[in-house]
Formats: structure tokens, C-alpha cells, sequence
């Protein structure tokens, strides 16, 4: 599924946050979303999830623009995966994951055998399988968050868009969930702290700095040292490992 945003902008009490932002993801593609802190990469996310509406412009999936459709008719096609997500209640793994299912059951209706295949499928993927019965007060922040990308995936949406979901994932975790996501077939967005990271496993990547997109294309095009002094403010050496990954190695501030 193809994502396009239009000429968009939003602004919260009169301050502008995002201004006229065009961009795309094209069908099966991983891109990355990177920008300093306060640049607006969660307000873009929220946008295209439509959590938010923008005060201008449009955000389309395929051809249709999504302004006045349901949360339920957007579930049906993206799924989101926001920063942190904590709960008072003491859910198991799987009720948490089933969670994901319910775009497509009706109210009164329980879990189907295929919901629970499923279910039984995502818990895999994102190796929580012998945890499906734990309690959610029980997990640790990794833990949690793997549970609430299995939700994503149980969902089975056309795109998943995600906010930063390697902040609370150790090194091995972090590289399991971009290499499952990358070898999707589903079109991916993803918000990335992590540079290298970002080069390593994105198709493409867009760079917001104060509200606006400032580059875009392949990794080795935005990440250069200019642009990282200039939107980071750090000086940095862009390289590549013995596997030929492109690298980020910061010598210091800008």
C-alpha cells in the first residue's frame, strides 16, 4: 500500500509544527524517519495514523484520502506502534496481542480460530511466544514493547507505522525487529533515533528538521557530514563496516 502526504501542515494553538511536508511510501518499502528531537517526526506519525488531523493538506492511502474516515476503517489498513505504551491493568501477553484483531470482529463476537492463529503467529514472530500467559505488570520495557509490535502484526495491516520502537529493545532485539520488518511485505515507516541503524535496514529516508522535510532519498544521500552538522549539530564521520552497512561515528558536537 502506498503512502502520500500532501502539502501538509499542522499546527497546535496557532504554532506551527509541521509546514507543507510531501512525501511517499511506496508499496513494501521500509523507510526511515529521522530528525533531532522536537522536529516533529510524532506529530508526522500521528498524522498519517490518524490520530491527528492536519490543519492542511491530505494524507492518502493508495488514491483515497483517509480525512473522515473511522479509526476502525484506518486500523483495517495501518497499524501504529507508538514510543510507550503502559497499562494499569494486568492483561496477559496474548490479550494484549488479541487487541490487534479488533478491526475485524464485531463487538459480541470472541476470538475465531483463524484471530488466534493469528495471534499464535505474531507472538512468534517477535519471540513472545513462551510468554503469551504473563501478566503485562510482569514485563520488562523490551519485553512490553516486542507485545505491542505483535499486536501491530496481528492486525495485519498494508502499512505499519512506527514511533521509535527500538528505544526500550537491547542491541539483539533491535536488530531482530528491523530485520522482521524489512522482510515484510508490508509498507513500513518508521521514526529512528539510531543512524546507523536507520542506513543499515531503510530503503529511504526522510529528514524533518524544525517542521519541515528537509531531504530525502537513499541513505548514503541524506546522511552526509554537512547535513548531520547542520540538522544535528554534531561532527561526524559517515563510513562503512567490513559488510559494507553505511556508518555513522560522531567525533563530537557541531
Amino acid at each position: 500500500m502506498r503512502i502520500t502526504v500532501e502539502d501538509l501542515s499542522w499546527a497546535v494553538s496557532g504554532t506551527g509544527i509541521l509546514c507543507d511536508i510531501d512525501a511517499n511510501v511506496t508499496s513494501g518499502e521500509t523507510v526511515g524517519l529521522i530528525g533531532p528531537n522536537g522536529s516533529g517526526k510524532s506529530s508526522l506519525l500521528r498524522c498519517i495514523a490518524g490520530l491527528r488531523a492536519p490543519t492542511s493538506g491530505a494524507i492518502r492511502y493508495e488514491t483515497s484520502d483517509i480525512h473522515g474516515w473511522s479509526a476502525r476503517q484506518i486500523a483495517q489498513y495501518v497499524a501504529f506502534v507508538e514510543q510507550a505504551l503502559d497499562s494499569d491493568s494486568d492483561l496477559r501477553v496474548a490479550d494484549v496481542v488479541a487487541l490487534g484483531r479488533t478491526p475485524f470482529r464485531d463487538r459480541w463476537r470472541g476470538l475465531s480460530h483463524t484471530d488466534r492463529a493469528i495471534i499464535d503467529a505474531a507472538l512468534a514472530q517477535v519471540g513472545l511466544a513462551d510468554l503469551r500467559s504473563r501478566g503485562w505488570k510482569t514485563l520488562s520495557g523490551g519485553e512490553r514493547q516486542r507485545a505491542h509490535i505483535a499486536r501491530a502484526l496481528a492486525q495485519q495491516p498494508w502499512g505499519i507505522v512506527l514511533d521509535e520502537p527500538t528505544n526500550h529493545l537491547d542491541v539483539r532485539h533491535q536488530l531482530e525487529l528491523m530485520r522482521l520488518l524489512t522482510d515484510t511485505d508490508q509498507t513500513v515507516l518508521i521514526a529512528l533515533h539510531d543512524l546507523s541503524l536507520a542506513a543499515r535496514f531503510c530503503d529511504r529516508l526522510l529528514l524533518l528538521h524544525r517542521g519541515t522535510l528537509v531531504a530525502t532519498g537513499p541513505p548514503e544521500d541524506v546522511l552526509t557530514p554537512d547535513r548531520l552538522r547542520d540538522v544535528f549539530e554534531v561532527d561526524a564521520e559517515i563510513g562503512q563496516d567490513s559488510l559494507g552497512h553505511l556508518t555513522v561515528a560522531y567525533r563530537g558536537t557541531a
